[in-house]
């Protein structure tokens, strides 16, 4: 008997497009959408680069870490965790049943303009050359992304069709249909 799909989770690098697609597949699929990282900031009472600076990486993972097993816990749930989330040792492979893990593909000089426009200060980016800063962490990171069951390329589309795509391919590879029962 097939599990049903009850939760999509997004990995990739920053500036992938997790959130902003994330809040899209959700509403596709009549889902909820959780940003594990704005319900940390909220609890903390701090931005994610407060965090990093006043209790440190290991602190902040392990926030992480805990706010996506809650939320692995609902059901009909788009989550999109921080693009360090994958790569901590298990928490992949400790998914529940009936998660989908999709990885957004996104070549380091797409991401880096993206990071431009964006306010938001990623403390693993902060410092040094951001291109060479997201290099290393795509090596570091790329085994963990690669476990994904999908994976797909985001430098040529528009949010909004690599939502599309990542439906379509939650329909054709987990016979959903596009709305929560």
């Amino acid at each position: 008997m097939r599990v049903r799909l009850s939760r999509v989770l997004l990995v990739g690098l920053p500036g992938s497009g997790k959130s902003t697609v994330g809040r899209l597949v959700a509403e596709r699929l009549g889902w909820r959408f959780v940003d594990p990282d704005a319900d940390i900031e909220r609890e903390a009472g701090l931005d994610t680069a407060a965090i990093f600076r006043t209790r440190g990486e290991r602190a902040f993972r392990e926030l992480e870490r805990a706010a996506v097993e809650r939320a692995t816990q609902d059901r009909d749930v788009v989550i999109a965790p921080g693009a360090g989330w994958a790569a901590q040792p298990g928490l992949v492979a400790s998914l529940p049943a009936g998660s989908a893990l999709v990885w957004l593909q996104v070549s380091t000089p797409e991401a880096v303009k993206r990071l431009e426009r964006d306010p938001k200060l990623r403390p693993l980016l902060a410092a040094g050359d951001m291109a060479s800063r997201l290099g290393k962490l795509e090596g570091e990171r790329l085994l963990s992304y690669a476990a994904a069951g999908i994976a797909v390329k985001t430098d040529e589309s528009t949010p909004e069709a690599v939502a599309d795509e990542i439906v379509a391919r939650l329909v054709s590879e987990y016979g959903i249909d596009g709305e929560a029962d």
